[in-house]
């Protein structure tokens, strides 16, 4: 479980807190965390999939820059910090299970500690098989 970031004296004490109207709402895994699905802002491309607590979600809708906790290395992590490939917040949706987020930005460079644009181009398509939505009249059954 992440560890609480120490507080910064020259901000008041209610706002080191993720407001608890919305903490109520999350469904956390094990760890504590909610899946971030990271999506630009504009084109509606899906980039990468994070992880964050309450400090990180916290952070990402006080901030207008995406913080995510690091499930490997357990800290906080700032998109772009090091590698300059910001992610700058440009609206934040909890699903109706409160177990996701949906983080809508404005990508600076790639997204993916690959070097790609989205973490989806580096792992690649899995073999599918395509479904059809069936025609006006027809059920899904094949009946008529």
């Amino acid at each position: 479980m992440p560890s609480p970031t120490p507080a910064d004296p020259a901000r008041p004490a209610a706002d080191l807190a993720l407001d608890p109207v919305l903490a109520a709402r999350l469904s956390r895994d094990a760890a504590g965390l909610v899946a971030a699905v990271v999506q630009q802002h504009d084109t509606r491309e899906v980039l990468m999939v994070g992880w964050m607590d309450d400090e990180a979600l916290r952070r990402t809708l006080t901030s207008g820059r995406v913080t995510f906790w690091s499930r490997s290395r357990q800290e906080y992590w700032r998109k772009g910090d090091t590698s300059g490939h910001a992610q700058y917040v440009k609206a934040v949706s909890l699903d109706c299970d409160g177990d996701a987020l949906l983080v809508e930005v404005d990508q600076v460079g790639a997204a993916c500690h690959t070097g790609t644009r989205t973490c989806f181009e580096a792992g690649g398509p899995l073999p599918a098989v395509v479904g059809h939505a069936p025609q006006p009249g027809t059920s899904t059954r094949g009946e008529r």
